[in-house]
This record gives structure tokens, sequence and C-alpha cells, in this order.
């Protein structure tokens, strides 16, 4: 079972390394959160390739993509679509919006106002979208993929707590290494542009259901009781910690599973260990928690409250 989510994964890394050079953690975690059926938050500096990770990535497993850029004059309308009277037929047609994708990149999610952000919460977590009061269905693997720059907030709109915890994982894009910042370089100068991906050599999947099926697989993982019971105590650990004004809820405890049995499949098992969740835990949960302000000020950050949980919680044996 998990050989083929292992052998699958390993394709879809090898690819986007063509285009994408360093990032193993991201990308790892980026293919966690559509294994889990989830969505991410993807976060990091302008340039360093949040982009074109997610468009590479929607080539690679045959998905369409669209991608939002968010403004603060973006209506909810835009991103969703409406419904269009048509003068020769005496009727309202649906033209839909960029959200009906597979892969949806929501680019700098944080610079358009809460009506607007809000307007993804249903398709996020119902998988559809409602029009005029009509229902209609997102495709099979519908994930959204969002950024935000985590340097320039003036003129932002922060997301709201309820709205972070629809992110199964945020996602830490970092500058790249200087031996990878050097590759980039030297890729750039023997003839690669990021703007002609149909230069590269990308060999997409050769099932365009790989993904359904993969997701399918994972869902069929089991995790022991004792190990549950970890994830459980790393969670209710966040709520005691005295950094934590506001700890993380059971949806957390859920991201857990959910992401542990994706990270086993692609390390070819098919049941979690205490490493597994171990793992995912920093891109679970630190945007789920609220630090008190003197934590802040002290320069005390989600990461480092979230390992020194993991350091203290007992790992089952």
């Amino acid at each position: 079972m998990s050989e083929y989510v292992s052998s699958t994964i390993a394709h879809i890394k090898n690819e986007l390394h063509k285009v994408i050079v360093g990032q193993d953690d991201p990308i790892e975690q980026v293919l966690i959160a559509i294994l889990a059926e989830g969505h991410a938050l993807i976060e990091g500096v302008p340039g360093t390739a949040k982009t074109l990770t997610v468009k590479t990535l929607a080539r690679i497993i045959n998905a369409t993509f669209s991608r939002i850029q968010f403004t603060p004059d973006l209506m909810p309308s835009d991103i969703t679509g409406t419904n269009v009277f048509n003068i020769a037929t005496s009727a309202f047609n649906l033209r839909r919006g960029p959200i009906f994708t597979d892969i949806l990149l929501a680019d700098e999610i944080n610079r358009t106002p809460p009506k607007t952000q809000a307007a993804l919460l249903e398709a996020m977590e119902e998988r559809q979208v409602t029009i005029d009061g009509d229902a209609h269905l997102l495709p099979q693997i519908f994930t959204v993929l969002a950024t935000e720059n985590p340097i320039e907030y003036e003129g932002t709109y922060p997301l709201p707590e309820a709205q972070l915890d629809r992110f199964l994982l945020k996602i830490l894009l970092d500058y790249p290494a200087e031996q990878d910042e050097r590759e980039v370089l030297a890729r750039w100068d023997a003839g690669f542009n990021s703007k002609r991906l149909d230069d590269v050599n990308l060999v997409p999947l050769q099932d365009p259901n790989s993904i359904i099926q993969c997701r399918e697989q994972v869902r069929r993982a089991r995790m022991e009781p004792g190990v549950q019971h970890y994830a459980v105590d790393l969670v209710r650990r966040t709520r005691s910690h005295p950094f934590i004004h506001y700890g993380a809820s059971p949806r957390a405890s859920v991201a857990l599973l959910l992401c542990s049995k994706a990270l086993a499949a692609m390390r070819g098992r098919d049941f979690t260990t205490p490493d597994d969740v171990r793992d995912v835990s920093l891109p679970v949960l630190r945007h789920r928690l609220t630090l008190r302000a003197e934590a802040e000020l002290d320069g005390v950050t989600a990461d480092a409250v979230i390992a020194d949980i993991i350091k203290s919680a007992e790992v089952p044996r």
C-alpha cells in the first residue's frame, strides 16, 4: 500500500527539484497538506519561489491551477464567480471564478479585507461554493495554498484566528542555503528561466488520479492508541504552557493525526510512529497558538515553545 504513495511522492520531489533548488522541508510539508486533504499557509519573503513551487507542483500532478493576487479592492465574487444575465437566452449563466480549480494559489492573502478572506472559508471547509443560494461542488483534489509576506504589515489585514485554524499547516519558507543560492545562479546562467516552464523537461504523473489514490491509501493508515495519546498530549500541553495565552484546539489534534498518516505513507509505512507526530508538530501547531505579550517582548517564538513542549512530553514506547 504505502509503496505506491512513497514512490509517487519520490517522483514528484525529483521533478520539483528540476526547478526548485533545496527547500526540502517546505516541499515535503506542501505534499503532506495535499495528501492529507488539507490547505496550507506558506510564509516567506518575496523571491523565495513560493509561486514557482506551487505552479510547478500543479504541472507535475496533472492538476488545474489558478492564481489569485489578493488586493485591497478584491471582492468575494472575484474569487467565487457570479451569475451573469445572458440577453440572448434571457437566463442567468454561472461565470465560474478562479476558485473552481484543483490547486488554488492565494497570493498574499493578508492584503485583502476580511470579507474577501472569508469567501474562502466555505470553500476550504466544505469544498463547495454557494452563489445566489445554489451550492456548486469544487474539484475533488481542491487545495488552497495561500502565501503571505512576513516583513511588510502596513496596509495588510492579518488573518483572524478562526481562519488560520482552517489551514492544516503553516509552512515557513526561508532564504536558501548559500550552496543552494549558488546553484540557482548557475541554473539561470545555463539558460533556465522560471517564466518558461515548458522548456523544462518535467515528467508529470502518468495516472491523473494518482493523488486521489494516494489520499485513499493515506486514509487507511492507522495510528495506534499510544501514538494517539502522544499527539493529544502535545496539543493539551499548549493550553497550560506559561508562555501561551491560548493553546491549540482539538482541531489541532486531528491535524496531527492526518499529517502523521500522510508522512508515514510518504516514508513507506501504513502506520504512524511518535517520530511522525513530532516531525509534523511545528507546521501543524505554530499558527494555532497565541503567545503571551511578555513572551513576545522577550523574543520567544511559537516554534521555540513547541520545541520545548516536545522535549517535555513523554514519548510512548
